[in-house]
């Protein structure tokens, strides 16, 4: 009987990626885009808040928005709509974007103008957390209803990145969610990371997110 050979493939995805991730690092760096990667499970708020902080922001930096989704082009519709340039990515069945599918992304956009690109990757907080998609910083969305216990359920996640956002604040009264638990854990699996307390219904807390996005566009671009 032939001997049965093994082929890592998950391994050389994530080599090719990482390589293809750089290059666009290098590409943006050329442009001077800043370009950040926002991840969070569905419903979790990431049109809204994308929307809030184009609201806030709209004014000071040029924007565009890479949507990603499964299917549909409900959310990229919803961005065009206040006039920013929005670019849809049908992943049709992925459950992540990489850096080559936000590469594709890229070339629908002229960069040239523009500070600032946010990806709204999949609505997932697994897959989206294991693939480099060559932003410059990666933020996640964490909802109130969701409950304070992701961090223990989805450590990846939060390890990689830069910025959380605690968004539905407002709901907290009706919860149980807690909140300096969820910190406890977050801050144990990642020290540097950046929390922001927000409610993007509301506008409560955006404003020291958006400071913090705007002071990080301005040092890349500058």
């Amino acid at each position: 009987m032939d001997e049965v050979r093994l082929i890592e493939v998950k391994e050389e995805i994530h080599s090719d990626n990482k390589v293809k991730a750089e290059e666009l690092r290098s590409r943006l760096a050329t442009s001077k885009t800043f370009l950040l990667n926002l991840m969070s499970s569905p419903g979790a708020g990431k049109t809204t808040t994308i929307l809030k902080t184009i609201e806030i922001l709209g004014d000071d930096l040029t924007m565009g928005v890479i949507e990603a989704d499964i299917d549909s082009m409900v959310d990229a519709e919803k961005i065009a709509e206040t006039g920013i340039n929005a670019v849809q990515l049908r992943t049709g069945g992925f459950c992540h974007l990489d850096a080559s599918m936000v590469e594709r992304g890229l070339d629908g956009m002229d960069l040239s103008p523009l500070d600032l690109v946010i990806i709204e990757n999949v609505g997932n907080l697994v897959c989206p957390a294991e693939f480099d998609t060559g932003a410059i910083k990666n933020a996640m969305i964490l909802s109130v209803p969701e409950g304070d216990d992701k961090p223990l359920k989805y450590p990846l996640m939060f390890t990689v990145c830069d910025v959380l956002l605690v968004n539905k604040i407002d709901y907290l009264s009706l919860s149980d969610f807690d909140i300096q638990a969820m910190r406890e854990r977050v801050l144990k699996l990642n020290p540097d990371i950046q929390i922001f307390e927000i409610s993007s219904k509301t506008g409560q807390g955006v404003e020291a997110w958006v400071d913090w996005l705007k002071t990080e566009v301005n040092q890349f671009i500058n």
